[in-house]
C-alpha cells in the first residue's frame, strides 16, 4: 500500500514517461498483455472466489457468472478485433478537397485512472482495464477499499500481468483517493454513486482531463397491459435481487398496469421463493449487503417507508449481525418516502401502479434520466413509445441487466446517470483520441483558387462553392 505523497507522486511520475512507449505498441504486443491478463485470471479463480465470500459472501457461481466471465468475454472479443480497430480508418474527401485524402487514427489518451466500485470489483475494474490497455495507456487502478479482501487479488493479477511503469495498483480509502484526485491525468474512469461521480468530474476539471462516469440512479422497469406476466415476474425476481439487488442497473422500482398488479406480485413472491427459499437467510444463493453502513442506510429506507405509510408486502425481515436484508416488495409508496428519491441499491423493490402509459412515461420523465430502463410488453407500438419519448442510458425489452452483456453495446449513462462508453470498440475509442489527419497530395490545391487576393472571379467560385456544395 502507498503511505506517503512521496511514493505516490513518484508512482505518477513513472506511469506518465512511459506514455509515449506504451502509445507505439503495435496490436499484438497489447494483445499479449490481455492473453497474460486472462491467464492470471483463471490461475486466481479460486482465490477469487474466496476473496468475494469473504467480502459479502456471494456464491461461488454467481461469482463466475457475474465477475469472471465478462472479464473473460471481453478479452477475447477485444484480441479477436483489435487489429481492425486499430488500422487507420479512412473518410471520404469532399470535391471541393480534391487532391487530398483525410483518415483518422486512434491514439492512446496517456495516463488514465480507473476508480473502481465495490460491487461487482473484478468485473468493473478489469474490464475497464481491458478496454484502457487496448488503447495503449498506461493506468493507475484505485480499486474499493470497501471489498479489502477482493481489492488485494486485483492487486495480486495487476503485479503478476503489467510492469508497474504500465499499470499499477493503490489501495487505499479516501484519503488515498482525495490525493490521487489531486494529479494530473489525461482520463478518469469513474464508476460509482452521482454524489461522488461530482467530485471526480470537479477534480478532473482542473486540469482539463476528459471522464467517463458510469453512475446510477433509479432504473424503472415499466410493465405493460399485453405483457406475459409470468415471463416479466421471473426475470425481474432475477435481476433485481442478484448480488443482493447491489447492481448499479438493477430495476429499482416497477410501474405496472394498475389491473395487473396483484396477479404480478403473487408470480413475483413465488419466483422469489423458487431462487432464494421460504428462507433466504440460509440459501447459499443469496450473497450479504456489504457492510454495516450500506446495511443502516438500507433499513432506514425501509423503515421511512413505513412511516409514511408505506407497507411491506413480503419480506422485510432483517439481521444487522449477518448483514441479512431479505428480499423485501414494498407497495404504497409515497412521493414522501427516501426511496422514493433515493437509488436503493440493495435488495429491496417498491412497487408503483398506474392508469395510463401516458402516467408511467410522466413518472419516469419527472425524475433523473436512468442508467437503464426496462421494458415487458408485447404491444410494439406501446414498446416505441416508451422508448422514444423517455431517456436513458440503455433499455432492455422483455429482460432486465442484460444489454450490458452484449459487448457489442456501447454501456454507459446520460447526464445524471453518467457520461461515456465502455465495452469492446466502443471502451477502445473511449480510451483513445481520435485524431484527424489531413493530407495533401499534389502541389496544387483547389483552396489556391479561393486565397487573397479576392477577385470577382474567386467570387464567383466561392458562391458556386455555396450553391452546389
Amino acid at each position: 500500500m502507498i503511505t506517503s505523497e512521496k511514493k505516490l507522486i513518484n508512482t505518477h511520475k513513472k506511469l506518465k514517461e512511459n506514455i509515449s512507449k506504451l502509445k507505439l505498441t503495435t496490436s499484438v504486443e497489447r494483445i499479449n498483455k490481455l492473453k497474460k491478463l486472462k491467464e492470471n485470471i483463471l490461475l486466481n479463480r479460486a482465490d477469487i472466489k474466496e476473496a468475494l465470500k469473504k467480502d459479502f459472501r456471494k456464491n461461488e457461481s454467481e461469482v463466475d457468472l457475474t465477475e469472471i466471465f465478462p472479464v473473460i468475454q471481453e478479452i477475447n472479443h477485444t484480441i479477436k478485433n483489435l487489429k481492425k480497430w486499430m488500422k487507420d480508418k479512412y473518410v471520404k474527401t469532399p470535391v471541393t478537397l480534391l487532391g487530398s485524402k483525410s483518415y483518422i487514427k486512434y491514439e492512446a489518451k496517456g495516463l488514465v485512472l480507473i476508480i473502481s466500485p465495490w460491487n461487482f470489483p473484478i468485473n468493473l475494474t478489469f474490464v475497464s482495464l481491458v478496454n484502457a490497455i487496448s488503447a495503449g495507456n498506461t493506468v493507475m487502478i484505485k480499486p474499493s477499499e470497501i471489498t479489502d479482501y477482493t481489492s488485494k487479488i486485483i492487486k495480486k493479477i495487476v503485479e503478476k500481468t503489467f510492469n508497474q511503469n504500465e499499470v499499477y495498483t493503490i489501495l487505499g480509502g479516501s484519503d488515498i483517493a482525495e490525493k490521487i484526485l489531486k494529479l494530473k491525468f489525461n482520463h478518469i474512469l469513474f464508476i460509482g454513486s452521482p454524489t461522488i461521480g461530482k467530485i471526480v468530474m470537479k477534480a478532473a476539471s482542473n486540469h482539463l482531463a476528459s471522464v467517463t462516469l458510469e453512475l446510477g440512479g433509479k432504473s424503472p422497469t415499466v410493465i405493460d397491459k399485453e405483457v406475459d406476466l409470468k415471463l416479466a415476474a421471473k426475470r425481474i425476481a432475477w435481476a433485481k435481487f442478484i448480488n443482493n439487488g447491489q447492481v448499479c442497473i438493477a430495476p429499482d422500482y416497477i410501474l405496472i398496469n394498475k389491473k395487473l398488479k396483484d396477479k404480478f406480485l403473487k408470480l413475483l413472491i413465488e419466483y422469489i421463493k423458487k431462487l432464494y427459499s421460504d428462507n433466504p437467510k440460509n440459501s447459499k444463493n443469496y450473497c450479504r449487503v456489504v457492510n454495516r453502513k450500506h446495511f443502516l442506510r438500507l433499513n432506514s429506507l425501509i423503515e421511512d417507508a413505513k412511516t409514511n405509510k408505506g407497507k411491506i408486502h413480503f419480506g422485510g425481515r432483517k439481521d444487522v449481525d449477518q448483514l441479512f436484508i431479505e428480499p423485501t416488495i414494498l407497495t404504497n409508496i409515497s412521493s414522501k418516502c427516501k426511496i422514493h428519491i433515493e437509488e436503493i441499491f440493495g435488495p429491496i423493490l417498491p412497487i408503483y401502479e398506474y392508469n395510463f402509459l401516458d402516467d408511467a412515461i410522466n413518472f419516469i420523465n419527472n425524475n433523473n434520466k436512468p442508467l437503464a430502463l426496462y421494458i415487458f410488453s408485447k404491444n410494439k407500438k406501446n414498446i416505441n413509445r416508451i422508448i422514444n419519448e423517455t431517456s436513458s442510458g440503455g433499455v432492455c425489452i422483455n429482460h432486465s441487466t442484460l444489454h450490458y452483456s452484449n459487448y457489442h453495446l456501447p454501456f454507459g449513462g446520460v447526464n445524471n446517470s453518467g457520461s461515456g462508453r465502455c465495452h469492446g470498440v466502443h471502451g477502445f475509442k473511449e480510451f483513445s483520441n481520435a485524431k484527424s489527419i489531413f493530407k495533401q497530395l499534389f502541389k496544387i490545391s483547389p483552396t489556391d483558387l479561393i486565397i487573397p487576393p479576392y477577385t470577382r472571379f474567386k467570387e464567383k467560385i466561392i458562391n458556386l462553392m455555396i450553391k452546389y456544395f
